[in-house]
């Protein structure tokens, strides 16, 4: 996917979202984007809430206006009877919202496509593959090229696409990193996409937006964008934890319960991504 470039907010749309930027903390949520998939996220997210609010606002301002004008005291109001019909008015009734539609289904049909979380993020560098499995009550993020994995941490390098296979060894769940892409669902058996790259350096929040029972409030995760020469040391710290994830190790791991601080493993056994989506495919003997 081509990387959307960044553009600069209308005072107006500004003003819609303010009311919205509460929906996580100052800095860190949608309205704080650090990488061109959530910043054309965010923008087209301004763009129709401003296309919206020609209906809407004029509405809230007029219908007060309206009663005021036309009470039932108000003697110089006009009364007219036999009024019936303006064609100004039919005009401005339908065509207004009738443009309103065709501009967002415009916009919305080419965004949908140009921001499709499985398009490849344009770059001259190949992407970074991470492999996240959704647990109860974490996230397994599994390196297959540097044979590392890593429990609620998620480390790249900054201006290098991520290409992320996601998928669930329990309930459903939903994978998002509000300042670098949208969410996507994590099922069992199943593997979805998500693309995402950060602009520069940085440490960022994600989560599971899916309730999946008790410990929902406690799945969280960091997000860290790294020099590639910290990117580097990132892994070799990940390889000296002497504590390699195979079959048996990943049976502890997939049980239920929380981590408060991550925990790294030196190696992985081959395939295993594979075999937690296969798990719940078996093979049907005749």
């Amino acid at each position: 996917m081509r990387a959307p470039p960044r553009s600069r907010w209308p005072l107006g749309g500004l003003l819609l979202a303010f009311p919205l930027a509460g929906c996580h903390s100052a800095g860190r949520g949608f309205f704080a984007p650090r990488g061109p998939v959530a910043a054309a996220d965010a923008h087209l997210f301004v763009v129709v809430a401003i296309l919206m609010a020609i209906v809407v606002v004029p509405v809230f301002i007029l219908t007060p206006l309206f009663a005021w004008r036309y009470r039932l005291g108000n003697a110089a109001s006009p009364y007219r009877p036999k009024w019936d019909f303006s064609w100004p008015l039919e005009v401005l009734i339908w065509g207004v919202p009738t443009a309103i539609v065709i501009s967002l289904g415009i916009i919305l049909w080419r965004d949908t496509h140009r921001l499709d979380p499985y398009r490849p993020i344009a770059s001259s560098v190949p992407p970074l593959q991470v492999q996240a499995v959704g647990l109860d009550w974490k996230w397994l993020f599994i390196y297959p090229d540097q044979h590392i994995a890593v429990l609620n941490e998620l480390a790249f390098p900054a201006d290098r696409p991520v290409h992320v296979s996601i998928t669930s060894d329990t309930v459903m769940q939903s994978l998002l990193i509000p300042q670098l892409a949208g969410q996507i669902y994590a099922m069992a058996g199943m593997t979805t996409q998500l693309n995402l790259m950060a602009d520069s350096p940085g440490q960022f929040i994600g989560e599971n937006t899916q309730f999946n029972g008790m410990g929902f409030q406690n799945q969280k995760f960091t997000a860290l964008a790294l020099s590639p020469d910290d990117f580097n040391q990132w892994v070799a710290r990940a390889r000296a934890s002497n504590t390699p994830l195979d079959a048996g190790e990943y049976a502890k791991v997939a049980e239920k319960s929380s981590v408060k601080q991550p925990v790294y493993f030196s190696a992985v056994q081959d395939g295993l991504f594979r075999q937690i989506i296969d798990h719940y495919h078996p093979v049907r003997t005749p």
